[in-house]
């Protein structure tokens, strides 16, 4: 179904590379990053006043809220630990490959509180397998690989609707789902049990709709929604992967989307205007896009507990 919606612009707000939106449900406020920029903002949804900006080393992957106001911070090949109240961060754990071609992109905490990022790995020969993995950021700061790599690490999100673990590898515009499974103790001398990704399965696949997938979420029936950041438009799968919804953008490369607003029905979108790879120059590439009273609700997404 093709759906047509009240789309704006969030004020004059424009990136390079916008994504990972985040609604913040205790100041009211968006975030996101512009990534190429290496800038993580927030910034008040009607107007698009940035009410905060940090600058980071470029490129930043993602990010996650903590539980004590800090946010967890995936840059290229370290995840940090950012004090807004300071701009200044604090190593937390380095990606055990380093490659000019790999690193970290997308990621999520889980209900557990740890935080999953996985890895992009561009410019390969015909055949080269991506380096990298998806990896899991323990509370005691190990990082774990619990999942080979993707060639492009997109949308991870927890569904709890099924428990299961969805994640995008844009490069084969599949989106895959896993049951999460704690190693068991005695495989693991650490206090506490990494998870590992099992069953994995086929979810969706977006040939068909001339598009990768690029970042995720989940409305409050189930329904996964992704941005198809090679055909200007959003879509919602059905909890058995069926497409009910497509909604098509003013913007050539949406990237990334998320539920905010006072009842979690709005929607925002973040695009791109030079991400490296991909460029578009249409009047509203790179902007922050609002679909208001989308028809559906998003819910609270789990914080971080470092």
């Amino acid at each position: 179904m093709t759906t047509r919606n009240a789309i704006s612009q969030v004020g004059i707000l424009s990136t390079l590379l916008g994504e990972c939106p985040v609604w913040d449900t205790l100041n009211h406020r968006l975030w996101l990053m512009d990534c190429r920029a290496g800038k993580l903002m927030s910034v008040e949804p009607e107007t698009g006043a940035i009410v905060s900006s940090f600058r980071l080393p470029a490129p930043t992957g993602s990010f996650a809220f903590n539980h004590d106001g800090q946010i967890v911070v995936a840059l290229k090949e370290s995840i940090v630990l950012l004090d807004p109240a300071t701009g200044t961060f604090s190593h937390l754990a380095q990606l055990p490959v380093s490659h000019p071609n790999v690193r970290l992109n997308d990621g999520t905490a889980l209900p557990d509180g740890s935080f999953i990022v996985g890895t992009m790995h561009v410019h390969r020969e015909p055949g080269e397998a991506a380096l990298g993995g998806i990896f899991q950021l323990r509370h005691s700061g190990q990082l774990h690989k619990i999942a080979p790599a993707p060639g492009v690490t997109n949308g991870p999100n927890f569904s709890p609707f099924d428990n299961r673990f969805y994640v995008c590898d844009s490069a084969v515009r599949t989106i895959f789902s896993y049951r999460l499974e704690p190693v068991p103790a005695a495989a693991n001398n650490a206090t506490e049990a990494p998870v590992i990704f099992q069953d994995k399965q086929i979810f969706a696949d977006t040939s068909a709709l001339d598009s990768a997938p690029d970042g995720c979420c989940f409305d409050s029936t189930g329904g996964l929604w992704t941005a198809l950041v090679h055909a200007g438009a959003v879509v919602r799968f059905d909890p058995d992967g069926s497409l009910t919804h497509r909604i098509d953008l003013p913007v050539k490369h949406p990237t990334s989307l998320c539920f905010g607003g006072p009842e979690l029905q709005d929607m925002f979108i973040t695009s791109i205007r030079d991400s490296g790879r991909l460029k578009a120059d249409g009047r509203l590439d790179g902007a922050v896009l609002k679909i208001r009273n989308s028809g559906f609700q998003g819910f609270n997404r789990p914080r971080c507990s470092f």
